[in-house]
């Protein structure tokens, strides 16, 4: 398989690709990665699929573990002040995927989306990092406590992930990196029958996973606990 092949099936991609969806741009973006990583999944025994991996950014398998190692400590460099203040908490899952939560109490105002400007330096400096370490996928997930009902808290948590994934890509993240989604209420971290449960269900969740060699599609798969 060719890299002039990969190009036409990404081209066959964003033509099917609904104009009016509001999530198109992470969609489509995902959908090519997968694309690419399932033609690749089968080219990496050979010359020619090391390279192309190669050039679309993809990890050997040996050298991912190493590679988030030193973007985890850029994270925790950077977002220094932001973890000493609890407004923000950096965590290392199995398979080597970051996860960075942001507490939504510094990062919105209640029940609104828009994110607030005292909060924007912190998101610089994440998209800072994101920028260096381009061989990853960013999965931008929103989560809220059980008040309100499920429709309105999973719209709620849908537009504030969207609100980071666009701000990230116009820090300069592309957006074939960027996916976002809502969860709504359906993944506490904590009990809703407390104030201080329901603080820390309301979040978004910035999961940045390594795109390896040979397992590309599992970059642009949708993120779970304990992967």
């Amino acid at each position: 398989m060719t890299k002039t092949t990969i190009a036409l099936v990404a081209a066959a991609v964003l033509a099917g690709c609904a104009t009016d969806d509001p999530n198109r741009r992470a969609k489509t973006g995902a959908a090519i990665g997968a694309v690419a990583g399932a033609i690749l999944g089968h080219q990496v025994d050979g010359k020619s699929g090391r390279y192309v991996g190669a050039a679309l950014g993809a990890l050997a398998g040996g050298g991912a573990g190493y590679y988030m190692d030193n973007q985890q400590k850029e994270f925790e460099q950077a977002l220094l002040e932001e973890q000493r203040n609890k407004q923000l908490e950096i965590e290392r899952l199995r398979d080597d995927t970051l996860k960075l939560s942001l507490d939504s109490e510094v990062s919105f105002d209640v029940d609104q989306s828009v994110i607030k400007p005292a909060f924007q330096p912190s998101l610089d400096k994440l998209a800072d990092v994101l920028i260096k370490y381009d061989r990853t996928v960013v999965h931008v997930v929103g989560h809220t406590d059980s008040t309100g009902s499920d429709s309105h808290n999973q719209a709620l948590s849908e537009r504030r992930a969207q609100s980071v994934s666009r701000y990230l890509e116009q820090r300069g993240v592309p957006y074939q990196r960027l996916r976002y989604e809502g969860r709504g209420e359906s993944e506490p971290r904590d009990s809703n029958a407390t104030a201080a449960g329901r603080q820390l269900n309301r979040r978004v969740e910035v999961f940045v996973k390594p795109i390896v060699e040979g397992r590309e599609q599992d970059a642009y798969d949708s993120p779970r606990y304990g992967t």
